[in-house]
């Protein structure tokens, strides 16, 4: 096809490579965009949640998807002997350590993780933080988490003794051979006990997947003006 002085013929091959990179491209998009929708969603329901009241975390088996992101009251015995140490965690750019201790639930055979806070490592890191521990029942409140924690993991291990690099609820479970909940509480109590709660709201995280929805789109028109400019070439005539 001649037009104006230019011949647009482009190979099969080159035809069929466009079409489908420009189709990958542009699904990649729509499941970008897609994803920023559900987490809009989460978010709009994160924000539902935060207006009503604080809930009881019940001393039966639960899921995850009922309580996420909701406030719970829960009363129980902290077990400090199966207390571990979350790894790689930064407090206003200090480095430091999540602490986690298996809450048993009062009148009840189940235990749940409670996320007690930030504490730093301290100039010798052979030497854990001292923690306190309040013995007897206490009444914990505080937002429902996935368990599934992951921090920058130096090594490939999981735990070492009572330092983690990640938590592992299943494999918490194995260790210690305490039945937990499928959740984790974020404490949100106000007491002196040297630990920093200082929790970040979630954004919803839709921005980030719309951004990447536009790259995957540019790349679709990218491929597209590319094949055109490399299959464009002027006709010459010959002058005599």
């Amino acid at each position: 096809m001649i037009v104006m002085g230019y011949r647009f013929k482009p190979k099969l091959w080159s035809i069929v490579l466009t079409i489908l990179f420009v189709t990958i491209f542009v699904e990649l998009g729509k499941w970008q965009l897609s994803r920023a929708d559900e987490k809009s969603m989460q978010h709009e329901q994160l924000e539902k949640y935060a207006t009503q009241p604080v809930v009881t975390l019940p001393g039966s088996p639960v899921k995850l998807a009922d309580y996420q992101y909701r406030d719970v009251e829960i009363r129980g015995e902290y077990l400090a002997d199966h207390m571990i140490f979350l790894d790689n965690k930064t407090y206003q750019g200090r480095a430091g350590y999540h602490v986690l201790s298996p809450l048993k639930i009062k009148n009840s055979s189940l235990h749940v993780v409670i996320n007690r806070g930030w504490i730093a490592t301290g100039n010798d890191r052979s030497v854990l933080p001292l923690i306190t521990t309040d013995p007897g029942d206490v009444i914990i409140t505080g937002t429902v988490i996935s368990p599934e924690i992951r921090t920058f993991e130096i090594s490939g291990a999981i735990e070492e003794g009572p330092v983690w690099n990640r938590f592992s609820l299943d494999r918490y479970q194995e260790i210690t051979g305490l039945r937990m909940q499928p959740i984790m509480i974020l404490q949100k109590d106000a007491i002196e006990d040297g630990l920093k709660r200082s929790w970040d709201k979630p954004d919803s995280g839709a921005s980030k997947n719309i951004g990447y929805a536009v790259q995957w789109f540019s790349l679709a028109i990218t491929t597209i003006v590319i094949f055109i400019i490399l299959n464009v070439k002027r006709t010459t005539t010959e002058v005599k």
